[in-house]
């Protein structure tokens, strides 16, 4: 019964994240100032979701768990589903047209500090890397855990730091916002800049 449950939770907040995703493709701002191409967009992500989810459908990778053990992980998975799916619908709506499927600046772009932007740079990346995470505790998989941390993980790293490289060029106030802020989870200690 409990797989039945995890897996349409799963499919509602898939459902939910791709409603999203077409949203801010529909919604997505045309004044651009300057954009860069790059191998890591949506269309490389699906390509890997794709890939992570056949290694867990023929279960490549698969971990036999005691039952004991699955009670605890699948919850905890679960909640990092569900948990990410809403950080990143969220973020996308702080976000608003600002978001862009490749490396961009538009012309009309504004630097987004609050919401949870106001603790981290890349809630959309840091949401994304935390649900492939809490799939592999859904359904223990080593091979959909080594996936995610040898390959997404530093693809969303490289991604961001192309972001941050325009956007510090170009972006009034984003050096600054860097200092203030972690790239995927939040700081533990935030340095205020001196306004004096």
């Amino acid at each position: 019964m409990i797989n039945l449950v995890s897996d349409i939770i799963i499919l509602l907040c898939l459902v939910a994240l791709m409603t999203a995703i077409l949203i801010n493709f529909a919604e997505q701002n045309r004044q651009v100032r300057k954009e860069k191409k790059s191998v890591v967009e949506t269309g490389s992500m699906t390509a890997f979701f794709i890939f992570f989810y056949l290694l867990i459908r023929f279960k490549l990778g698969h971990l036999e768990l005691p039952e004991t053990i699955l009670i605890i992980l699948k919850p905890i998975g679960l909640i990092a589903i569900v948990a990410g799916t809403y950080i990143n619908i969220r973020s996308r709506k702080t976000l608003g047209t600002n978001w862009a499927n490749q490396v961009t600046l538009y012309a009309n772009q504004r630097l987004v500090s609050t919401g949870i932007y106001k603790y981290i740079r890349h809630p959309l990346y840091s949401s994304l890397i935390g649900m492939f995470y809490g799939a592999c505790l859904v359904y223990p998989n080593y091979l959909a855990f080594l996936a995610n941390t040898l390959i997404f993980l530093p693809f969303m790293y490289y991604r961001a730091k192309q972001e941050e490289n325009l956007l510090k060029q170009s972006l009034p106030g984003y050096s600054d916002y860097i200092q203030k802020t972690g790239m995927f989870i939040p700081k533990l200690f935030r340095h205020e800049t001196d306004t004096h």
